[in-house]
């Protein structure tokens, strides 16, 4: 016996928490009863699990690495008619979804799975996977400047956690340069919010690394299967922060 929302989760429904959701909401039922109880116990095997009148059924779990191009939406479908980054998965025929998020201006390295686990232990906050991110900004930051960010800095959600960074690239004729920078949260446009907050705007954004798997070689618009070793070394770094960090 699983907890119902486990069991969805591990079906390719949504990630944990969307699974819960959809439980409070009166949408799911077992054995033809409707269940809302978070904690609820069920056997696969044996009940008929269904999701708005649906019968779920197990997908074979898909992990795949996107290089998403900037102006596209981190979403399934858009009702606008934006590009959305499903548009950019040609074969991949399971209902995959994003691990997190990037903006809509923001290219680089976005993950997409059908396993509710994974994408819950990636992003749960109290989780803290490194994602490096290269950051183009207006002018040059000073080195004082840059401390503040490896400090953290005070935003308007709070203090951010310690951050790593380091020039990559300084073009004086442009006045821009590109800094390489880590962070271990997952908040809305924090890496621009954190730019925005020395005083320099950031320009382009680009995820470069999401724990141990890296972006290098993969042409933008393109996606590739994770290899088992990036899986497990995920799903390792992801434990491995939560026990450091309780």
């Amino acid at each position: 016996m699983e907890r119902l929302q486990k069991i969805l989760a591990q079906a390719g429904v949504a990630s944990r928490r969307k699974c819960e959701e959809l439980i409070l909401s009166g949408a799911v039922e077992v054995n033809g009863e409707q269940v809302t109880a978070m904690g609820t116990k069920v056997n696969p095997n044996v009940d008929v699990i269904t999701v708005n009148g649906r019968p779920i059924r197990s997908e074979k779990k898909i992990y795949v690495m996107l290089h998403k191009p900037k102006g596209v939406i981190t979403s399934a479908k858009d009702p606008q008619g934006r590009k959305v980054v499903s548009d950019f998965l040609p074969g991949i025929k399971e209902r995959v979804y994003p691990v997190g998020r990037l903006d809509y201006d923001t290219e680089g390295l976005l993950l997409l799975t059908n396993d509710g686990e994974f994408a819950n232990l990636l992003t749960h906050p109290s989780h803290h996977v490194p994602k490096t991110y290269y950051a183009t900004v207006k002018g040059v930051p000073h080195g004082s400047l840059l401390e503040k960010l490896q400090r953290g800095i005070e935003l308007e959600d709070g203090m951010t956690a310690p951050a790593s960074v380091e020039y990559q690239d300084v073009k004086m004729e442009n006045n821009e340069s590109t800094i390489a920078i880590t962070i271990h949260e997952g908040r809305n446009r924090q890496v621009r919010r954190m730019f925005e907050a020395i005083g320099h705007k950031v320009i382009r954004l680009k995820r470069v690394r999401f724990g141990e798997v890296i972006l290098e070689g993969l042409p933008r618009g393109k996606f590739r299967h994770l290899t088992e070793s990036e899986i497990k070394k995920l799903v390792n770094e992801a434990s491995k922060t939560h026990k450091v960090h309780n």
